[in-house]
């Protein structure tokens, strides 16, 4: 006597189980140019390494004898794999089982899937097309009543964004909790044409008389990475499994390991050339901020975050001699550079995100202050600039500066941490104040300017003096700046302040919960 005949049951369920919703609901599926959860789940785990648990949960139909007839499996599925070599979490929706919605979902898994991830502290990455777990007005006649609204083991996600990280990737149509799912992560990639996000779809927002729209321009990818409520959008499933590993390589797998140094090609010594005409001398003109970055960090290893909103503040991950580093550098092709509202929501959450997974924390300056104006002062500025600048003198992490260009007002404080010593150097192209002298002379100089008879070569003297003194090596003389160093040993510096900076790393959990 053996158990073979229990096994062969458990080989039959599981076989069903593969099945998904049925070959029908599998090509619909395709049709719409989606993989199922489990080809999603081939492609984006290490190969062979990915562990099911839970394989056989559903909702399943036995004849008058007892024996199994009908099997549909639950449409949420969970397992562990590894990712690049590292054990991590994955969950997703199964669209293919009433579209992802609360009627086929076992509550029990969702809840296992998270609290794995956070008991273990493992990375999660879900991977969301659906409803991902509310339920539709048909709940009501299956339970026989309705329900107030609970949010359970909503703390676990929470309190797991301060524990290692999740990623999130909305790869169908997404609403409600489902979509609160994708924007509580550390990164989150939409699928363009393929995928929406929405608090609620079309029909309950017809019904709550708000226009006849679609799911497209509710939900739309465009939309939601211009506003900040997802990090980045694609054009192809693959390409959000790719992002995805992308962001999970700069970081440790928790917050009590340090981020993960890989050895570098690329020698911390390379000058480049271009470095030291790159910057114009009109201080007007604009330039790729974005190439300086390519250039002084590790060849090919700049990760861009958010690149669609908030634009006038660039971040992204990077490495300088195989360290990772948070890099974030004002775009002066936006605004010059200035800080608006959004930018300054981007780099809060920036910083938290440094700090929680202890990467060193630099900034590329050429910052002429906050963004002003009527539309400034109407989308609160000052106040998400303000929270901005506690949000870098609250980070754990060192910090280092380079100031490309300009640093005015209160926004181009943020070339130093307050309270703290860390490295800052400045190009020759620096310009600095409480603000430019472009835009204060004729305030400043208002009653000599009105009584002169030649107000416009007064003028031309008073700048013309003005800029005499304004050369950062003014500055450089009374130590408040602390280096002028020719652009082309930037990325020598740097790799020198990094590995300085890791020998002061300490792992654990950040002094402050992260906040999507």
């Amino acid at each position: 006597m053996t158990w073979e005949p229990e096994i062969q049951e458990l080989r039959r369920r599981e076989a069903m189980a593969e099945e998904l919703g049925g070959q029908e609901k599998v090509e619909r599926q395709h049709f719409f140019g989606k993989l199922t959860i489990r080809e999603r789940f081939e492609q984006i785990a290490d190969k062979g390494t990915f562990h099911e648990i839970g394989k056989t949960a559903g909702v399943a139909e036995y004849d008058d004898d007892g024996n199994l007839v009908g099997f549909m499996p639950s449409n949420f599925l969970f397992g562990v794999a590894e990712i690049d070599g590292r054990p991590a979490v994955v969950s997703g929706d199964d669209f293919t089982v009433r579209g992802g919605s609360n009627e086929a979902t076992i509550p029990g898994k969702r809840a296992k899937a998270e609290g794995i991830a956070h008991e273990l502290a493992l990375p999660h990455i879900r991977l969301v097309d659906g409803m991902g777990g509310g339920g539709s007005v048909k709940t009501i006649e299956m339970a026989g009543r309705t329900y107030i609204p609970e949010l359970k083991g909503w703390e676990v996600i929470v309190n797991h964004l301060g524990v290692a990280p999740s990623v999130s990737l909305a790869l169908g149509s997404v609403a409600g909790i489902g979509a609160a799912r994708v924007v509580t992560s550390h990164y989150s990639v939409i699928v363009r044409n393929t995928a929406q996000m929405m608090i609620a779809g079309p029909a309950l927002v017809k019904h709550a008389a708000l226009g006849d729209v679609s799911k497209e321009e509710l939900g739309h990818a465009n939309l939601h990475t211009s506003n900040g409520a997802i990090d980045d959008a694609v054009d192809t499933e693959e390409e959000a499994f790719f992002r995805a590993r992308q962001f999970l390589y700069y970081l440790p797998s928790n917050v009590w390991e340090l981020p993960p140094v890989v050895e570098s090609e690329d020698p911390s010594d390379r000058r480049e050339e271009r470095l030291i005409s790159v910057v114009p001398r009109s201080p007007r003109g604009a330039y790729d901020m974005r190439s300086i970055l390519h250039d002084v960090v590790d060849l090919d290893s700049f990760f861009e975050i958010g690149r669609n909103w908030g634009q006038s503040i660039i971040t992204g991950l990077a490495h300088l001699d195989g360290h990772p580093v948070a890099v974030f550098a004002e775009d002066p092709r936006f605004y010059g550079g200035g800080w608006t509202a959004d930018a300054s929501r981007k780099l809060i959450r920036f910083a938290d995100l440094a700090s929680t997974f202890h990467l060193p924390l630099l900034h590329f300056e050429d910052c002429p202050g906050f963004v002003i104006g009527k539309d400034s002062e109407e989308e609160a500025t000052i106040r998400f600039g303000s929270a901005a600048l506690a949000a870098i003198g609250q980070s754990t992490v060192p910090f280092a500066c380079v100031v490309i260009r300009k640093a005015f007002g209160v926004a181009g404080a943020a070339n130093y941490k307050p309270g703290t010593h860390g490295f800052r150097y400045a190009w020759p192209s620096g310009d600095w104040g409480s603000l430019p002298i472009e835009g204060g002379i004729e305030v400043a100089y208002k009653a000599e300017l009105a009584e002169s008879d030649d107000p416009d070569g007064l003028l031309a003297e008073i700048t013309a003096r003005l800029n005499r003194v304004r050369s950062p090596h003014r500055a450089a003389e009374y130590f408040e700046v602390e280096e002028i160093i020719d652009p082309r040993d930037t990325r020598r510096l740097l790799c020198e302040w990094v590995r300085l900076a890791y020998r002061s790393l300490k792992p654990g959990p950040s002094a402050f919960t992260y906040r999507p």
